[in-house]
């Protein structure tokens, strides 16, 4: 991974939704057509694509001037283009440019430098470009257009406000007509001439989509439009508040993955009193609106209908009294309300399999299908379910990238939220679906943001951080407003030191969607490690409050702040009331959990352990003293056990099993409870750590039998967090 200085351009086609609604096919043979010029034309001026999902282009150029060149001569292009066809069918793009700070990984590039030419592109107009401050002062006396300021604009996830300029591409220097241009270059160039044959292609298509007749009904992801909402207040001034609400709302929910959002351009020409605005527009859902304005009171009502019977799916209001602070509000408590994993959206659109025949499930069935228990598991049992449909499904579409991601997820939850025992399989079998998914050609946005969203987490516990982080950026670039996916990636960055991304990210979430449960005990934890002890504390108690999950786990911080503060009572009262809920919670489980989601400073660990041991937790589990002079420490650890067989017992259940120990000490273990090898992780203090491959990591105290019998026979106790096991040597 590398930082880099790129010029960027990202163009987006207006209104594609409507378009694929009105004539799927014929649409993604113009959209083919198209951007075999487009992508022609950034090759023509020394870009290069790097990111390619649906109707978008994201491409890096060696400059700003090139960059901006090649956006006049697309847009010139795309202009002739559309003459031929009528104006409800024409394709238009915009398109943004932003010159900056980039990371590069994999001939793929994530950062901010990226996410603000995003950003610039979407104040364009259809057909027009926008760039910004740092772009223009690099064109100045380089190019024959002029650039014309609109000012500053405010953009989600980036703090400082953009200056952004809009290109006047009407005093740019026009080509020759396209098909004199491409014909003149196929006499030049075998190379060029295949534009020539994409010319025809497009001229093609155009005449198919035209005439061609409305596709088949959905089998996918739904769309969604956006009406401007209503001002209901009788005052004409307030008329532009609903607007601008709707044109914001269209922005965010536009960022979740799992949805089409017609552009404003296509839906605010549509007004909410009109018979069938959504029929007319096609889409499967109407997001419609008002606002009031009574005095000094402010009010935003918003409804989901769905269009196809009419029905009022969800609704809700708002309240405030200052127009901009109930604006960012509201935003994204919609967006997320409306658009994400556990939106109204989503709920509905479980029913589309209620009554299905499976021999009918479409792959959208299949995935909704094991969605809606996916979602809801409150045990192994029923997340098995889920699991089990998504595999039915990918026998059926073997090639199925959404499928493929989705049974990812189903294995790494497993154990993440039930406790199973072969971790470390499942994260496995986790990790090699979602590469496999995202290895895909032409995935769709859902595929890569949910597969690049697991792949942080598979290679944070890989311990690969710069990977993890990398992946973590690029999840939440795809989908920038949705709360749980912040909230959920802001783990990796604390994790991997990046505490002011962390607490930015669970914010950011929490203003988005206050219900999201873990973000008050990831703000225990931010707060500890950053140092803001009292800060730390009082999100462990609200979290406690709350009566969220894992409420442990934010305990725990509270236990090390107080120890940091040099409050030790509160912190041995905190740790009793934590121990209620685990009571046989130890350092062993600690060090478990840093083996298996582990800091990349691992002095950070060492530190937190030590508050927790000053509070009094406890080194070993079920009573046992670590300072017995019956424990081993790690030379005779090793003396003890290395390139031995060892028959061992469970001393709780009965389970036997033997492990044969070679003399650096990897195991084969058998026996009960199947077969697993293991590597010494960690050997020091008096413990051994393994890292089984299956279960995961482990680490054990080992005590010398006190019986002067069972001394000679070569036996002895292991304890590791989970049981006790008497050992004996194989002779």
């Amino acid at each position: 991974m590398e930082r880099k200085l790129a010029a960027i351009l990202s163009a987006d086609v207006v209104g594609y939704s409507r378009l694929m609604g009105a004539d799927e096919d014929a649409t993604l043979e113009a959209l083919r057509s198209h951007r075999e010029i487009v992508d022609a034309l950034i090759g023509a001026h020394g870009g290069r694509v790097f990111n390619s999902a649906g109707d978008s282009v994201v491409a890096e150029f060696p400059s700003a001037v090139e960059a901006s060149l090649c956006a006049v001569q697309i847009q010139q292009e795309m202009a002739q283009l559309n003459e031929l066809v009528p104006l409800d069918k024409q394709l238009q793009f915009r398109i943004g440019i932003h010159i900056g700070d980039v990371v590069s990984e994999g001939g793929n590039l994530f950062g901010d430098g990226v996410n603000i030419a995003d950003r610039v592109q979407k104040l364009a107009e259809a057909g027009g470009i926008c760039v910004s401050r740092n772009v223009y002062d690099q064109l100045t006396s380089k190019v024959s257009f002029k650039l014309e300021s609109m000012g500053e604009h405010r953009v989600k996830n980036i703090a400082s406000p953009i200056s952004v300029y809009r290109v006047l591409v009407g005093d740019a220097a026009k080509p020759r007509p396209i098909t004199s241009r491409l014909y003149a270059l196929a006499r030049r160039s075998s190379r060029v001439a295949a534009i020539g044959a994409v010319l025809l292609a497009v001229i093609a298509s155009l005449a198919f989509w035209q005439w061609q007749r409305s596709g088949p009904a959905r089998d996918g992801f739904p769309s969604v439009a956006v009406l401007a909402f209503q001002n209901v207040s009788g005052d004409p001034g307030f008329d532009s508040y609903g607007r601008v609400i709707a044109e914001d709302l269209t922005t965010a929910m536009s960022r979740f993955p799992d949805i089409t959002v017609l552009s404003r351009n296509s839906s605010f020409g549509i007004d909410a009193t009109d018979a069938n605005p959504g029929q007319d527009l096609k889409v499967d859902y109407i997001v419609e609106g008002s606002v009031q304005k009574k005095g000094d009171e402010l009010g935003i009502n918003a409804q989901l209908i769905d269009v196809s019977t009419d029905a009022l799916i969800w609704a809700e209001r708002y309240d405030g009294s200052e127009a901009s602070d109930l604006q960012d509000e509201v935003i994204g408590r919609i967006a997320n309300a409306l658009a994400s994993e556990g939106g109204a959206i989503r709920r509905y659109e479980y029913k589309g399999t209620e009554g299905k025949a499976k021999a009918d499930f479409s792959e959208y069935d299949y995935f909704l299908s094991g969605h809606e228990i996916f979602a809801r598991a409150a045990s192994i049992e029923e997340h098995d379910r889920a699991g089990a449909i998504w595999r039915e499904g990918i026998e059926k579409f073997p090639t199925s990238a959404l499928l493929r991601v989705s049974l990812a997820w189903y294995h790494f939850v497993r154990p993440w939220n039930f406790g199973t025992d072969k971790r470390a399989a499942d994260y496995r079998r986790a990790g090699k679906l979602a590469r496999e998914a995202l290895a895909e050609q032409n995935t769709s946005p859902r595929v890569q943001w949910s597969g690049r969203k697991l792949m942080a987490y598979i290679h944070w516990l890989e311990g690969n951080f710069e990977r993890a982080v990398a992946d973590a950026e690029a999840a939440v670039s795809l989908a920038p407003y949705d709360a749980d996916t912040l909230s959920f990636l802001s783990r990796v960055q604390a994790a991997s030191g990046n505490t002011t991304r962390a607490l930015e990210w669970v914010q950011e979430s929490m203003r988005s969607d206050p219900s999201v449960q873990r973000n008050t005990r990831i703000l225990a934890w931010i707060y500890y490690l950053t140092g803001e002890y009292e800060k730390s504390i009082e999100a462990a108690k609200r979290h406690q409050e709350l009566s969220r999950q894992f409420g442990d786990d934010a305990s725990f911080y509270m236990v090390a702040s107080y120890v940091r503060l040099g409050r030790t009572e509160d912190a041995r009262g905190a740790l009793k009331q934590a121990l209620e809920a685990e009571p046989q919670w130890s350092q062993l489980n600690e060090r478990n959990n840093h083996l298996e989601r582990p800091y990349k400073d691992s002095a950070i660990f060492e530190r937190q352990l030590e508050d927790l041991a000053a509070a009094g937790l406890p080194e070993l589990p079920f009573g046992y003293d670590g300072e017995l002079v019956d424990r081993l420490n790690s030379e005779e650890i090793k003396a003890t056990i290395f390139g031995h067989t060892l028959r061992a017992k469970d001393m709780r259940s009965g389970s036997s099993f033997t492990d044969v120990i070679t003399s650096n000490g990897t195991i084969q273990s058998s026996g009960d409870f199947g077969q697993d090898t293991a590597t010494i992780q960690y050997l020091g203090n008096s413990l051994i750590c393994y890292r089984w491959k299956d279960t995961g990591p482990n680490c054990a105290a080992v005590f010398r039998s006190r019986n002067e019998t069972s001394k000679s026979a070569g036996e002895f106790t292991l304890v590791d967090a989970w049981g006790e096991y008497r050992y004996s040597m194989e002779k």
